[in-house]
């Protein structure tokens, strides 16, 4: 038997925050959908002049910028957007912690250590790779597909342009982004921002828990020689 860190909890965490983060970044997204046109048709009121809107990576808003000051939608103020953050630090932070409490080893006997073999722990870092791997994979191919065609007809697919297709410029596979520019010279994002952000924030942890499943399997395929360095 050898030692691993307890992580249960961590993971319980983690299951929770991550919940609470899709439950309210849906609700943000809803928020969002017209509030940039009823800021310009003069619907929605603020300090001063309207200049412009962006959208928010995160929490996900639109905000609209007027002379004195900024109206966002109701992902970007308000207790949403503290209990964004809020999910958000609890998500990394258990995430991170439990991912390489897993690439550990410690000995036994500690109160935070359980003993488990190695069978075990090469079949609980598999999971989480499949987990978190899959997730990273399923949301890279939702931003990434129309890129795949090349930077010549990323912009241009999925219609017919005629002889004025858009041109693609900034092409990038990771994260995956690109900017159409069309013939009227206007410019737009294939991805939005938020979501290409994720897609780099969802790497990480999937990258380390890769890192904790090549330990475990290098550990499996060799006990004998990690019982005997314990030993000596």
């Amino acid at each position: 038997m050898y030692g691993s860190y307890r992580t249960d909890r961590l993971w319980a965490a983690v299951g929770i925050s991550l919940g609470v983060l899709l439950v309210g970044t849906l609700v943000a997204l809803g928020g969002m959908l017209e509030f940039g046109e009823r800021c310009s048709q003069g619907l929605t009121e603020g300090p001063g002049r309207l200049l412009r809107t962006r959208n928010q990576a995160f929490p996900p808003a639109t905000v609209c910028e007027f002379e004195s000051g900024d109206v966002s939608s109701i992902g970007g103020r308000g207790p949403l957007n503290l209990v964004l953050w809020a999910g958000l630090a609890v998500l990394v932070a258990c995430l991170l912690v439990a991912l390489v409490a897993d690439c550990l080893e410690p000995p036994l006997g500690g109160p935070f250590v359980l003993p488990v073999t190695r069978a075990a722990k090469l079949r609980h870092t598999r999971t989480v790779l499949l987990v978190l791997g899959s997730v990273f994979l399923m949301f890279y191919a939702l931003n990434a597909w129309r890129l795949l065609a090349g930077p010549s007809a990323a912009c241009a697919r999925g219609a017919d342009w005629g002889s004025n297709p858009p041109t693609t410029e900034g092409y990038s596979l990771f994260p995956p982004q690109a900017t159409c520019r069309y013939t009227s010279g206007a410019t737009s994002r294939i991805n939005p921002e938020w979501a290409v952000s994720l897609t780099v924030e969802l790497a990480v942890p999937a990258l380390l828990a890769g890192i904790a499943h090549m330990l475990a399997r290098r550990r499996h395929a060799a006990p004998g020689r990690s019982r005997g360095s314990r030993e000596a």
